[in-house]
């Protein structure tokens, strides 16, 4: 019996295998330009422009760099990089993935680490700041659920955590079409990568 094909070939021509990911076939052009068309809260939001995985990427990195001033420039590069798996798995919103079961979490733990390798991060990242990381990623939900994929404050409080009212000041969700997106997050990784 043939075997399933388990690789996606990228634009820029190298070719990853899911299920045995290596740094060596991974460039951020393909993450950027697979999350820029990457649809958070698929695509259930307000606006002319789905909000992308990059633009959620380029603001959990804001937030976390804004949390977190005195940490090392290669955790804000961690942060940046923290959904760079769905360029090529997608993002699956939290109950499908509580459906799908651990399969997932474990795809999803071997993409993060052929990312990590090729960037110069730790395959598995410390646990504080993976948890800052969280952290940050739950103000931005918060952030999108209440701007623009239409939760009540009190609805987006009982999922993601009310945020303090400092950590909400100055948080805009923004609608930008994919090429302009895909372009600050290759500009915001190299500066990031070159800072390290």
């Amino acid at each position: 019996m043939k075997q399933p094909r388990a690789w996606q070939r990228m634009l820029s021509g190298r070719r990853l295998d899911l299920l045995d990911p290596t740094p060596m076939d991974i460039e951020v052009e393909d993450i950027a330009h697979g999350l820029a068309f990457v649809a958070r809260w698929n695509g259930q939001t307000r606006g002319d422009w789905p909000y992308s995985v990059a633009e959620h990427s380029l603001l959990v990195e804001e937030i976390f760099s804004r949390q977190n001033p005195g940490l090392p420039v290669k955790w804000r590069l961690a942060a940046l990089l923290h959904d760079a798996p769905e360029y090529v798995i997608g993002d699956m919103i939290s109950p499908v993935k509580a459906a799908v079961g651990a399969g997932y979490g474990e795809l999803d733990a071997r993409l993060a680490a052929a990312v990590h390798l090729r960037f110069g991060l730790p395959a598995t990242l410390p646990a504080p700041v993976k948890k800052a990381i969280k952290a940050a990623d739950r103000l931005s939900a918060w952030a999108e659920a209440v701007q623009i994929a239409g939760f009540s404050e009190a609805e987006a409080d009982r999922f993601f955590g009310r945020p303090a009212e400092t950590e909400r000041a100055g948080l805009v969700i923004r609608l930008r079409p994919p090429a302009e997106v895909r372009a600050d997050y290759v500009a915001r990784h190299r500066a990031l990568l070159e800072a390290c």
